[in-house]
């Protein structure tokens, strides 16, 4: 009798503890056409974190296209070209990925992404009210850049202080539009560029005081964009898994 009882005890802890265990998220890496070199990195990047279990899989614009996120829990758009990502989309594919997000998917951009996921281009995704500044100079050259985070950005990324270093790759200059357009959501800034590059002809005085990370809603879902690149800097790795578990759960 003894043995059954330790036997069942162990059955019933054991279902509990399965019972209990957080499903893995899937995640799934835009590949394609604009896909930048970065996005090796951020796929290792995304399974750095072991308490917050990943599967990663690769997606193309095709896929997107034809109904393949309804496979996966967050998208992400790395480094490289956001205009090639976002014509590799096409119509069809940019409002499927508008659907997933607004569905209750999660949407990383990263650089290139981030470009992608604002509504300042013919080719933009349209889900955050964000505009970039200094377009012209876009190619403002790469180099590390210092990040001020807002007491809430310090909170989120788990810093012990208000400034962070991370590597830059020519990300967009986010800003609040002049105008307010009341079908994308406006974005909430966790951080602030802190120091500047100014190559390749690029003004000085105008990167400083822009958003690098930013997150809003969009519908049910929800939408997280790096200018800089933390898959690319040493020690901030975790910065990308942190953005993604925040993409799939409730908390605020």
């Amino acid at each position: 009798m003894m043995k059954f009882l330790v036997l069942l005890n162990v059955l019933v802890f054991g279902s509990r503890m399965m019972g209990a265990a957080e499903p893995v998220v899937r995640v799934a890496v835009f590949q394609d056409s604009g896909t930048g070199a970065s996005s090796t990195k951020l796929i290792d990047a995304l399974q750095s974190r072991e308490s917050f279990p990943v599967e990663v899989q690769k997606i193309t614009a095709e896929e997107i296209q034809n109904g393949r996120l309804d496979d996966v829990d967050v998208l992400v758009h790395p480094g490289g070209s956001g205009s090639k990502q976002g014509k590799a989309l096409g119509e069809l594919g940019r409002e499927n990925v508008r659907q997933f997000v607004r569905g209750g998917g999660g949407y990383l951009g990263v650089c290139a992404g981030a470009y992608l996921a604002t509504n300042d281009y013919s080719w933009s995704l349209n889900l955050i009210d964000a505009k970039v500044l200094d377009r012209l100079h876009w190619a403002r050259g790469t180099g590390a850049v210092k990040l001020r985070l807002s007491p809430q950005g310090t909170k989120f990324f788990e810093s012990d202080r208000d400034e962070i270093s991370l590597y830059y790759g020519q990300g967009p200059l986010l800003a609040r539009r002049e105008w307010d357009d009341p079908k994308v959501p406006n974005y909430e800034s966790l951080a602030i560029f802190a120091s500047e590059i100014a190559k390749k002809g690029a003004p000085r005085g105008v990167m400083i005081g822009t958003s690098a990370a930013v997150r809003c809603q969009y519908g049910d879902g929800r939408v997280f964009c790096y200018s800089p690149h933390p898959e690319s800097t040493e020690g901030q790795h975790h910065l990308i898994p942190i953005a993604v578990e925040w993409l799939t759960n409730d908390q605020p």
